[in-house]
Formats: structure tokens, sequence, C-alpha cells
């Protein structure tokens, strides 16, 4: 029953896009075109780049716990950064569909597509992962997924489903607080490092915190030093 939650709040999410497109920027000679216009620029913005310390642990148990971690994180952040990517495609696309009935067919004809590209893979995930993927949900579109069941069905399934997640050990409800909870912060400094390394494509969360702080934070504040 769990994976079946689990699998019916992320198709809503999922399911409200079939495709989105991005504009590139491109730079030639100091000029950077956006849609038909070049500005000169005297310089060109780079990403921000982090230097990160080695990894350090306690114990065996602390590097293992991180490792674990990392590997749940890595799997599930693309399902993140999707929903994410629907949630900006939904709200363009209803903007330009008038009639309530023809954007309710429209949402319905995209979760089904949804179901049978997804429903398999969600399924598979394990109650931690669940929860991660529910953390990362947070990250990357700043509502938890209760809201978003919420927001696209109604009150009652939100509380349907948040009550059958909580026999199985999982919240809908989770948010996410690099800032406050520690494994919240592993997971983000998971993300920063795989980001950096390539192994996923980098897209900012909408939350406002800063990772050099962050960082800076949790070193002098470890638990293991409380």
């Amino acid at each position: 029953m769990f994976r079946y939650s689990l699998v019916f709040v992320f198709l809503l999410i999922f399911g409200l896009g079939f495709s989105q497109e991005s504009a590139k920027d491109s730079v030639a000679d100091y000029y950077v075109r956006f849609e038909g216009d070049s500005i000169l620029y005297s310089s060109i913005a780079l990403d921000e780049v982090f230097i990160f310390g080695k990894l350090e642990f306690a114990d065996r148990k602390e590097k293992l716990r991180y490792y674990i971690l990392r590997r749940k994180t890595l799997k599930v952040y693309p399902y993140a950064k999707l929903a994410a990517e629907r949630l900006v495609e939904l709200n363009d696309s209803l903007t330009k569909i008038k009639k309530k009935r023809h954007r309710k067919k429209y949402t319905k004809e995209v979760q089904k597509y949804i179901e049978g590209e997804f429903s398999d893979k969600l399924k598979k995930l394990t109650r931690t992962e669940g929860q991660i993927l529910i953390k990362l949900i947070y990250r990357q579109t700043g509502k938890t997924a209760f809201n978003l069941v919420k927001e696209l069905r109604n009150g009652w399934r939100a509380f349907w489903y948040n009550t059958t997640a909580k026999a199985f050990k999982i919240s809908i409800k989770e948010e996410f607080h690099p800032e406050k909870i520690h494994e919240d912060y592993l997971i983000e400094d998971i993300l920063q490092r795989a980001f950096a390394a390539k192994k996923l494509e980098r897209q900012e969360s909408v939350l406002d915190y800063d990772y050099a702080q962050l960082s800076n934070k949790w070193k002098n504040n470890s638990p293991d030093k409380n």
C-alpha cells in the first residue's frame, strides 16, 4: 500500500505536462544573444564554484550512513527535478486553456501518459528513498507533496494519502531544512558534490539558503561534537 500511495502522489506531480522547452543563451565574441537581440558585455558571468573539503567521518558507521544516503539521493533526485519542471509547465499550459473541461481533459491525458512511463519505477522505491524524494520535491518546488496533492485534487485526498503514508512511516508533509536538520544538510552536500562532478544536472533550489554558509555552520556544529 505504501508504494501505491507514493505512486499516486508523484503521478499527480509528474503528470503535469509532456515536455518543457528551455531557451539556451549563446555566447560569441562577448555578445550574449537573447531571442534575436545581442547585448555587449565586458565580461561573462560564470557559475558559482564551490571548493569542497575532504569528507571526514567520526567512524565507519557514520561513513556507511553517508554513502547509503548518497546512493539513495542520487537515485531519486531526477524525479524531484522532473516534478519542478512539470509544475512550471502546468502553469504555463493551463493559462492557455480557457475552458474548464478542456483543462480537466488535458490533465487526465497527461497523467495517463506519465503513469505508463513512471509508475513501475516509483513502485520500486524503498520507504527511505520515498521520504528523501518527498524532501527533494520540497527543495525544488517550495511545496510539500501534501499541498501539491491538495492543490491538484482536493483536501480530502491529501488527508487520506497522508494518513496512509503515515501508516508506512512516511510523511508527504515533510519539508527540507538543511539549515536545521543535519541529514538534510548531508543531502544538500551530496547534491552539490554531484552537480560539480557532473553526475547530476543542476537545478537550483527555490529555497533561500547558502550552501557555503551551511557548510561552515555544520562544520562547527556537527552533531558528533554535541
